[in-house]
């Protein structure tokens, strides 16, 4: 029995536009920053190791082939059990999904300071994947449960800020407690680091139990207005779909649009991963060796990238568009990463491009998923989401594993992060082509 979306017959919606904006900013005030929240502690303990690599690399012995390698197992099995998480949280719920994932994601990143062999981190890696599968997937899920695809795009805007915001505060936090705190307790900067940053994913997870709700039948700080006015914006926007809820998974493998979002997906995933795991080793790489210096030139992309996500996501709710905000934003990323290689070892040239790389790349991923999101059907949506996540994040463990190829042959990211950067311009022709405007464009009821 599907414990999430409720299945009683909802009336036709009546509601004043002011009424629905009214009901749809107190839904977001109540579940969107803690998911907020979440997603910031989620993306900060699967970077984290970006900048205990600083550290443990000498320490331990280890190579950036062997540092690259670990980086990208993460996602191998993030992909393998994606599907699966996001399939459970429509049978038993957001809450009971978010405690299993984030108190597992949080024991994993704290024993993660016991690693003393390439084999440990391996291994490590493999278990933080597993245990963090289905977190991004399963909310952006959630969220559609919630909001009509009018708002999704500045929703998710929020949502994913996670990820810059996480980098502004990742980068001086983690050269704080490296440089700081070394030698506390006895353990070395980058054991106190993944401790520190372990923790409070346990702490949300089980917060998270008590404080959402799984849907909005259940939702008793609604009024019935309110839940009405939700479930029949709901009920209308999935009548709408060319899709019915009867097709079967296999129509999403018959389908070139799947293809064209995970390949889209694929080349955003091999962007974020060469941004989140490899900058503070190209910034040391510009003669820059102070541990708390690198923490703060670090986030000067993410600080950027927060305003611009922002923006470039509820531009596209205001003009209900949603291919060329991607595109547009995919290109100027590409741009900026291509530009890297003719910086000459300048410093503010090149925080410069990665700000510009960071802006395009972040700001195009929440009005990404507002595409898929507003074609899929109700029935494939779960697996649908998921899948696309999980292919796409192939280009993780990809990515991860050839940049540290690269540099280990060549001492250089200049080839690698061209090569994103080109990855990305043809993503984004892809999307234009597979989805024509007309197939994702939402109504203009209720947008405001």
């Amino acid at each position: 029995m599907n414990t999430v979306i409720a299945r009683e017959p909802v009336t036709a919606a009546t509601h004043t536009s002011e009424a629905a904006a009214r009901t749809y900013r107190k839904i977001a005030w109540r579940i969107v920053p803690f998911l907020l929240v979440c997603y910031i502690v989620s993306y900060l303990d699967r970077v984290n190791l970006s900048f205990a690599k600083l550290q443990f690399m000498q320490d331990l012995g280890f190579t950036d082939a062997v540092y690259g390698l670990g980086g990208g197992l993460f996602y191998l099995t993030y992909v393998l059990f994606e599907v699966p998480s996001n399939l459970y949280l429509q049978r038993v719920g957001a809450r009971a999904t978010l405690l299993r994932i984030m108190t597992l994601w949080g024991a994993v990143t704290v024993l993660m300071s016991l690693i003393t062999s390439p084999t440990h981190l391996y291994v490590a890696r493999c278990l933080l994947g597993a245990a963090e599968a289905g977190f991004f997937p399963g909310v952006i899920l959630y969220l559609t449960y919630w909001f009509p695809s009018t708002y999704r795009a500045r929703i998710m805007s929020i949502f994913l800020m996670g990820i810059p915001v996480s980098g502004w505060i990742g980068g001086p936090l983690a050269g704080w407690i490296m440089h700081d705190l070394s030698g506390l307790h006895g353990l070395r900067g980058w054991q106190l680091l993944f401790i520190y940053e372990g923790l409070p994913a346990i702490a949300l997870g089980i917060t998270a139990y008590f404080y959402l709700t799984n849907g909005v039948a259940q939702a008793k700080w609604l009024s019935d207005s309110e839940k009405a006015i939700v479930l029949a914006d709901l009920q209308a926007e999935h009548a709408d779909k060319s899709v019915t809820s009867s097709e079967s998974i296999g129509t999403l493998f018959r389908d070139p649009r799947f293809y064209a979002a995970v390949f889209a997906y694929f080349a955003i995933t091999c962007a974020t991963v060469a941004m989140s795991l490899w900058v503070p080793t190209l910034i040391k790489g510009l003669a820059v060796n102070d541990l708390r210096t690198i923490g703060w030139l670090s986030a000067v992309p993410y600080l950027a990238a927060t305003v611009g996500l922002w923006a470039i996501g509820r531009h596209s709710d205001y003009r209900l568009e949603r291919r060329y905000h991607v595109a547009v934003s995919l290109v100027a990323s590409a741009a900026g990463f291509i530009l890297l290689g003719f910086t000459g070892g300048s410093v503010g040239w090149t925080i410069a491009l990665l700000a510009l790389a960071a802006t395009g790349l972040y700001g195009a991923i929440p009005v990404f998923w507002a595409i898929p999101t507003s074609y899929l059907s109700r029935s494939n949506a779960p697996a649908g989401i998921a899948l696309i996540s999980s292919l796409g994040c192939l280009g993780g463990f990809l990515s991860t594993a050839i940049i540290g190829w690269v540099k280990s042959l060549t001492g250089s990211l200049d080839l690698a992060m061209g090569a994103v950067g080109l990855l990305l311009i043809v993503a984004s022709a892809g999307l234009l082509i597979a989805f024509p405007a007309r197939m994702i464009q939402p109504a203009r009821a209720n947008a405001s």
